[in-house]
Protein backbone atom coordinates (compact mmCIF):
# COMPACT_ATOMS: atom_id res chain seq x y z
CA UNK A 1 0.00 0.00 0.00
CA UNK A 2 1.03 3.43 -0.80
CA UNK A 3 3.32 5.35 1.94
CA UNK A 4 0.66 8.56 1.55
CA UNK A 5 -2.43 6.50 1.88
CA UNK A 6 -0.97 4.49 5.17
CA UNK A 7 -0.63 7.78 6.57
CA UNK A 8 -3.70 9.26 5.33
CA UNK A 9 -5.54 5.83 7.26
CA UNK A 10 -3.56 6.51 10.02
CA UNK A 11 -4.39 10.63 10.45
CA UNK A 12 -7.85 9.54 10.07
CA UNK A 13 -8.18 7.48 13.14
CA UNK A 14 -6.10 9.78 15.29
CA UNK A 15 -9.03 12.54 13.85
CA UNK A 16 -11.83 10.16 14.95
CA UNK A 17 -9.92 9.61 18.18
CA UNK A 18 -9.82 13.57 18.91
CA UNK A 19 -12.98 14.14 17.74
CA UNK A 20 -11.68 16.32 15.42
CA UNK A 21 -15.02 16.93 12.49
CA UNK A 22 -12.86 18.79 9.92
CA UNK A 23 -9.99 16.61 9.61
CA UNK A 24 -12.07 13.27 9.57
CA UNK A 25 -15.02 14.79 7.09
CA UNK A 26 -11.52 15.90 5.01
CA UNK A 27 -9.60 12.32 5.26
CA UNK A 28 -12.74 10.66 4.50
CA UNK A 29 -13.56 12.44 1.33
CA UNK A 30 -9.71 12.06 0.71
CA UNK A 31 -9.74 8.28 1.08
CA UNK A 32 -13.04 8.02 -0.85
CA UNK A 33 -11.54 9.92 -4.41
CA UNK A 34 -8.60 7.37 -3.91
CA UNK A 35 -10.44 4.41 -3.82
CA UNK A 36 -12.85 5.80 -6.77
CA UNK A 37 -9.84 6.42 -8.39
CA UNK A 38 -8.43 2.24 -7.43
CA UNK A 39 -11.43 1.11 -8.66
CA UNK A 40 -12.12 3.08 -12.12
CA UNK A 41 -11.29 1.64 -15.48
CA UNK A 42 -11.18 -2.23 -16.26
CA UNK A 43 -9.41 -3.44 -13.07
CA UNK A 44 -8.61 -2.30 -9.73
CA UNK A 45 -5.10 -1.02 -8.96
CA UNK A 46 -3.71 0.47 -6.10
CA UNK A 47 -2.39 3.91 -6.69
CA UNK A 48 0.98 5.00 -6.25
CA UNK A 49 2.57 8.04 -4.34
CA UNK A 50 2.47 10.14 -6.83
CA UNK A 51 -1.48 9.51 -8.54
CA UNK A 52 -2.50 9.84 -4.39
CA UNK A 53 -0.91 13.22 -4.95
CA UNK A 54 -2.74 14.02 -7.51
CA UNK A 55 -6.00 13.34 -6.66
CA UNK A 56 -5.28 15.61 -3.32
CA UNK A 57 -4.17 18.28 -5.63
CA UNK A 58 -8.19 17.68 -7.76
CA UNK A 59 -9.44 17.31 -4.17
CA UNK A 60 -8.12 20.97 -2.73
CA UNK A 61 -8.61 22.79 -5.59
CA UNK A 62 -12.69 21.82 -5.29
CA UNK A 63 -12.75 23.00 -1.92
CA UNK A 64 -11.31 26.10 -2.70
CA UNK A 65 -13.78 26.70 -5.63
CA UNK A 66 -16.62 25.85 -3.35
CA UNK A 67 -15.07 28.28 -0.67
CA UNK A 68 -15.14 30.92 -3.35
CA UNK A 69 -18.46 29.85 -5.02
CA UNK A 70 -20.43 30.23 -1.49
CA UNK A 71 -18.34 33.39 -0.52
CA UNK A 72 -19.48 34.58 -3.04
CA UNK A 73 -23.21 33.89 -2.41
CA UNK A 74 -22.83 35.42 0.90
CA UNK A 75 -22.76 31.85 2.82
CA UNK A 76 -19.44 32.02 5.01
CA UNK A 77 -20.03 29.86 7.26
CA UNK A 78 -20.23 27.10 4.39
CA UNK A 79 -17.43 28.66 2.50
CA UNK A 80 -14.80 28.75 6.20
CA UNK A 81 -15.88 24.93 6.11
CA UNK A 82 -14.80 23.93 2.92
CA UNK A 83 -11.51 26.23 3.29
CA UNK A 84 -10.36 24.21 6.25
CA UNK A 85 -11.07 21.20 4.26
CA UNK A 86 -8.74 22.71 1.87
CA UNK A 87 -6.28 23.28 4.58
CA UNK A 88 -6.39 19.91 5.90
CA UNK A 89 -5.65 18.58 2.42
CA UNK A 90 -3.18 20.77 1.66
CA UNK A 91 -0.68 19.76 4.68
CA UNK A 92 -0.60 16.37 2.12
CA UNK A 93 0.59 18.01 -0.19
CA UNK A 94 3.86 18.96 -1.62
CA UNK A 95 5.32 22.83 -0.79
CA UNK A 96 3.98 25.14 -3.32
CA UNK A 97 6.19 27.19 -5.66
CA UNK A 98 6.85 30.32 -5.32
CA UNK A 99 6.21 33.10 -8.24
CA UNK A 100 10.45 33.08 -9.21
CA UNK A 101 10.61 29.82 -8.49
CA UNK A 102 8.08 28.96 -11.14
CA UNK A 103 9.05 32.15 -13.32
CA UNK A 104 12.64 30.54 -12.96
CA UNK A 105 11.18 26.69 -14.95
CA UNK A 106 8.98 28.50 -16.94
CA UNK A 107 12.00 30.44 -18.28
CA UNK A 108 14.34 27.51 -18.31
CA UNK A 109 11.75 25.52 -20.73
CA UNK A 110 11.51 28.29 -22.97
CA UNK A 111 15.31 28.62 -23.28
CA UNK A 112 15.63 24.74 -23.91
CA UNK A 113 12.53 24.99 -26.47
CA UNK A 114 13.41 28.14 -28.49
CA UNK A 115 9.55 28.89 -28.63
CA UNK A 116 8.58 32.28 -29.24
CA UNK A 117 4.97 33.71 -29.58
CA UNK A 118 1.71 32.65 -28.30
CA UNK A 119 1.88 29.86 -30.80
CA UNK A 120 4.42 27.84 -28.96
CA UNK A 121 2.47 28.00 -25.27
CA UNK A 122 1.56 24.44 -25.90
CA UNK A 123 4.65 23.42 -26.57
CA UNK A 124 5.92 25.23 -23.73
CA UNK A 125 3.34 23.70 -21.34
CA UNK A 126 4.21 20.54 -21.97
CA UNK A 127 7.37 21.14 -21.13
CA UNK A 128 6.94 22.76 -18.35
CA UNK A 129 3.89 20.58 -16.43
CA UNK A 130 5.78 17.58 -15.54
CA UNK A 131 8.19 19.66 -13.78
CA UNK A 132 5.89 21.47 -12.08
CA UNK A 133 3.96 18.04 -10.67
CA UNK A 134 1.28 19.35 -8.14
CA UNK A 135 3.61 22.18 -7.13
CA UNK A 136 1.61 24.99 -8.85
CA UNK A 137 -1.65 25.46 -9.77
CA UNK A 138 -2.24 24.57 -13.84
CA UNK A 139 -4.02 28.25 -14.60
CA UNK A 140 -0.94 30.19 -12.38
CA UNK A 141 1.54 28.32 -14.47
CA UNK A 142 -0.36 28.55 -17.48
CA UNK A 143 -0.65 32.73 -16.62
CA UNK A 144 2.91 32.73 -16.31
CA UNK A 145 3.67 31.01 -19.73
CA UNK A 146 1.66 33.55 -21.12
CA UNK A 147 3.37 36.78 -19.55
CA UNK A 148 7.05 35.43 -20.50
CA UNK A 149 5.90 34.53 -23.98
CA UNK A 150 4.04 37.54 -24.75
CA UNK A 151 7.06 39.71 -23.04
Amino acid sequence: MAELKQRLRADLTAAMRARDQVRMRALRMALTSITTEEVAGAAARELTDDEIVKVLTREAKKRREAAEAFNAAGRAEQAAAESAEGDVLAGYLPAQLSDEELGALVAAVIAETGATGRAAMGQVMKGVTPRVAGRADGARVAAEVRRQISA
